[in-house]
C-alpha cells in the first residue's frame, strides 16, 4: 500500500509518502514541505499548496491520501488556513479518484508512539525509527506527514474489515415491519 500523508498548513504543508503493509517494515519514498509566503494573498497560497500536492501525486502515484483531521484551536486564523489546506489536499485526491482518510492528531500519535499525548519530538523519533532513517525529518510538519501515512497503513486493514462487516450486517439484517 502506498500512502501520501498530508499535514495541512497554509505556511508549511507537510507531505510524506510511505509504502508497505501492516506488520512488515515500511519504506519512505519521499518527504518534504510545500511552503507559501505568509504575506501572499490567501487564494494564491492555496493555489501554491494545490500545485505542490499535485506534483507529489504525479510523482508518487499513491493509492490513498491520509490527511490530518482539523480540530479547533484557540487561534481561528490558524484553524482557517489549516482547514483550507486540508480541503485542497482532499480535493486533489478526489479529483483523481484516490480515497482519502482523515486521522486525528491523537490517533496518529497513538498509532506511531503508543501515546495519544506524545509530543513532536517523540513522533519524530518514532518516525525515524520505524522508517529506518538517519535523522528525524525536518521540519516537524514533514515528520507529521510521514506519521499520518504510517498510521493509515497500520489502521486501514482493520477499518476496511469493520466497514465490510457493517455493510454485510446492513445487507443481511431483517427489514423492519410496516403496518
Amino acid at each position: 500500500m502506498r500512502v501520501l500523508g498530508v499535514d495541512p498548513g497554509l505556511t508549511r504543508c507537510g507531505i510524506g509518502v510511505v509504502e508497505g503493509v501492516a506488520g512488515r517494515p515500511l519504506t519512505m519514498l519521499g518527504v518534504g514541505v510545500v511552503r507559501t509566503p505568509a504575506d501572499a494573498e490567501p487564494a494564491l497560497r492555496l493555489v501554491a499548496v494545490e500545485q505542490g500536492i499535485e506534483a507529489w501525486l504525479d510523482e508518487h502515484r499513491p493509492e490513498y491520501v491520509a490527511v490530518e483531521r482539523v480540530f479547533s484551536q484557540h487561534n481561528v486564523r490558524t484553524v482557517m488556513g489549516t482547514a483550507q489546506a486540508s480541503a485542497v489536499a482532499m480535493l486533489c485526491a478526489a479529483r483523481r479518484g484516490i480515497p482519502v482518510a482523515l486521522h486525528t492528531p491523537s490517533e496518529v500519535k497513538a498509532a506511531v508512539t503508543g501515546s495519544g499525548r506524545a509530543d513532536k519530538a517523540q513522533v519524530g523519533a518514532m518516525v525515524t525509527r520505524l522508517l529506518r532513517l538517519d535523522a528525524p525529518p525536518k521540519p516537524a510538519d514533514a515528520a507529521d506527514a510521514l506519521a499520518l501515512a504510517i498510521c493509515h497503513i497500520w489502521r486501514a486493514p482493520a477499518q476496511n474489515r469493520l466497514q465490510q462487516a457493517v455493510a454485510l450486517h446492513a445487507a443481511t439484517a431483517p427489514k423492519g415491519r410496516t403496518a
